[in-house]
């Protein structure tokens, strides 16, 4: 079983109105609510935690992760609104603006915390960006981060962060008890200045790094040695979910090889993290082939 922990949101995608006017779609998102969506659609076993709300936002996420396999017993339930992020795309490419005041993901706290039955948990996005649900979530991995596979996967959205010195101190302490890192190579010059990723492994306990670059592929670093993964070929509308379904997709092909779990994690050869990672990207493909973050099924693969 893979724990997903963060955020889940409405994103207001634009859309064309009948009359020719501009206007906006509501549709289920948020950066580990798509990862989750996408475990459940290539058929892995997979739990989602977040704080859900019980308006009518809230039903569109609770529905969407029900059709797409996901166990959303975990999340904690309220009545403060949805989070919703409005969306606009330059050349494909997506920026947001948050609407997340006193929301039901945001106020998330530590009473909330789930127990886990999962082998690995996965945790990432803007929740790790604001109070109190950043504190929530970091100590649930410190927590399982001995006993669990644990994986991060920080999207970095430099305008969403509120405390800058606050959040680069709560990278360092997840990045120092995560088993497996994914950072983009925007993510990487934001945290580093530009360093090397190999650099991250002075600093942490990792045994995988993933980083991400686009059309360019993804680098696969351990400390014995790196490879380069080929991005796949594709139409490209838009990138919305695309990094969160590459993690989806390389956590369902390491669950499916028996690598996820704490004593085997270490095990996994470049090879093996290879295959994994170029699922990953392959799965990926087929999300920004389609507008908005719609992760494949595992028939379409």
């Amino acid at each position: 079983m893979i724990l997903c922990c963060g955020e889940a949101l409405i994103d207001m995608l634009p859309r064309q109105a009948t009359t020719g006017e501009a206007a906006f779609a509501p549709h289920a998102g948020g950066s580990v609510f798509n990862t989750a969506i996408a475990l459940g659609r290539l058929g892995a076993p997979v739990q989602f935690f977040s704080g859900l709300s019980s308006d009518l936002f809230g039903d569109i996420l609770l529905r969407e992760l029900a059709a797409s396999g996901v166990d959303s017993t975990p999340a904690a339930v309220s009545a403060r609104p949805t989070t919703l992020a409005f969306v606009t795309l330059t050349d494909g490419h997506a920026s947001y603006a948050f609407y997340d005041e006193n929301t039901a993901g945001r106020m998330l706290n530590a009473d909330d915390l789930p127990q886990p039955q999962a082998d690995a948990l996965f945790f990432g996005g803007i929740s790790l960006m604001v109070e109190p649900c950043a504190t929530a979530y970091e100590t649930l991995m410190l927590r399982t981060a001995p006993h669990h596979v644990t994986m991060i996967d920080p999207n970095i959205r430099p305008s969403f962060i509120a405390d800058e010195a606050a959040y680069r101190a709560r990278l360092a302490r997840l990045f120092a008890a995560a088993d497996i890192i994914k950072a983009s190579d925007e993510d990487l010059a934001w945290i580093t200045g530009g360093a090397d990723a190999q650099a991250l492994f002075a600093t942490t306990s990792a045994q995988v790094i993933l980083l991400t670059r686009g059309a360019d592929g993804v680098t696969v670093l351990t400390r014995d040695g790196t490879v380069d993964v080929p991005a796949q070929k594709a139409n490209v509308v838009d990138t919305v979910g695309a990094g969160d379904t590459f993690s989806a997709g390389f956590l369902a092909h390491m669950h499916k090889t028996g690598h996820l779990t704490k004593n085997r994690i270490s095990d996994a050869s470049l090879d093996d993290l290879a295959d994994a990672t170029a699922f990953g990207a392959k799965v990926a493909a087929i999300t920004v082939s389609r507008a908005g973050a719609n992760p494949p099924w595992a028939s379409e693969i």
